[in-house]
């Protein structure tokens, strides 16, 4: 959030002040640097529902609190090194390592804005509701025509008449029409110009001191733009991410961690799909969504064998390969120089079809390992489970 809201008043959006801190120290000085008695301390973690959380090790309930500055530094240390459990965490939840202190406010009136891609419209498009903090999708299924929705040409981007029609629709009225619009044409850029594939705000907030900002926000980046956007893409935190993953990203492997126990090397989104759909019609419940693409060398199906079977979770591994631009005898060849090098301690299940499919099963074969050749989708994903 804190990051977040950082960009945003950069490009012009108006932001609430802000403080960041990583020790209960940290965070006594810096509540002093707020005017009032009060302040608002908010633990940042890659998750929503933070307010309705708790934290595992202490029991300790919300993450967001409204306190005295002169309890920062308790309420920190009830939050700072521990692991805040919400709804969209699971039970692994995520750790804390930053807490954001806040000026107080009042809101007068929560709206609703985001800016997408949109395949239909073939470009960025607005979004917003006069009704903001709450779930977006909760007020678009009980009032469709609640939503606004205003397609960009993204030739000619945002104009302030555009942006002062869109903060009128979204309840905007007089001054606040104005600082509202203000803020749209600082998202829009912010979107464009930091390569976003979403910049969501919820909500966007009148005060009732007659200020219009940000009060929280959610932005996605195009991981293929990194290479422009360093100074953003520096600010990840690798560890609200499982480790899993970000070793797989080192390989350009697609890999997402699941709750299952039987773990799938396939190439190609659609056959991992089905694969993960044969699994659970066959009674089991895949460890992983994973697909090495068309481009995969013996090093990079090497690394994506070790990821899965180095996963405590995983049962058993079921390899499915058809094989077209991947090649089978490569996947074969990745396969046995991963378990000469690390050893095989789980059920290996290989279905190879396709390009070079016999000098792939003759690699296996010829390897001595234990594995399961199986040349039938349904009877391979029976075995594996």
């Amino acid at each position: 959030e804190y990051q977040s809201l950082g960009v945003f008043s950069e490009f012009g959006v108006a932001t609430p002040k802000l403080a960041v801190a990583k020790t209960p120290e940290e965070a006594a000085q810096k509540a002093q640097e707020f005017s009032g008695d009060d302040v608002v301390i908010k633990v940042q973690v890659l998750a929503g529902g933070r307010g309705l959380g708790h934290f595992k090790e202490n029991g300790f309930q919300g993450g967001v609190h409204i306190i005295k500055k002169s309890q920062a530094a308790e309420y920190a240390d009830k939050m700072l090194g521990k692991t805040l459990i919400t709804k969209q965490t699971g039970a692994a939840g995520k750790p804390c390592n930053t807490v954001m202190l806040c000026e107080k406010f009042q809101i007068k009136t929560e709206k609703y804005f985001a800016i997408l891609n949109d395949r239909g419209s073939g470009g960025p498009i607005l979004i917003g509701s006069k009704t903001g903090g709450t779930s977006i999708e909760d007020i678009a299924a009980a009032d469709p025509t609640a939503i606004v929705k205003v397609p960009v040409d993204v030739m000619e981007g945002v104009s302030e008449a555009m942006a002062k029609d869109m903060a009128t629709q979204m309840g905007f009225s007089g001054a606040q029409a104005d600082h509202a619009a203000k803020s749209i044409l600082g998202l829009y850029k912010v979107f464009t110009d930091c390569d976003c594939t979403m910049v969501e705000i919820n909500p966007l907030a009148e005060l009732t001191d007659g200020r219009v900002i940000v009060c929280d926000a959610k932005v996605g980046f195009d991981d293929n733009a990194e290479f422009r956007q360093k100074k953003i893409h520096d600010m990840r935190d690798t560890t609200q991410e499982d480790p899993y993953e970000m070793e797989a990203k080192k390989y350009d492997l697609n890999y997402i961690k699941l709750d299952g126990s039987v773990a799938c090397m396939v190439n190609g989104a659609g056959l991992a799909m089905a694969t993960m759909d044969l699994l659970d019609l066959c009674g089991a419940k895949p460890a992983n969504f994973l697909d090495v693409g068309g481009a995969a060398n013996k090093d990079t199906v090497t690394a994506a064998f070790k990821l899965i079977q180095n996963d405590k979770d995983v049962k058993s591994i079921l390899i499915n390969i058809f094989g077209g631009i991947m090649r089978c005898d490569v996947i074969a060849e990745g396969v046995v120089s991963a378990v000469k090098e690390i050893g095989l301690t789980k059920p290996l299940v290989v279905r190879l079809v396709g390009t070079n499919v016999e000098l792939g099963k003759k690699i296996i074969e010829d390897s001595g390992l234990p594995v399961h050749a199986i040349g039938d989708f349904h009877e391979a994903a029976k075995k594996a489970v």
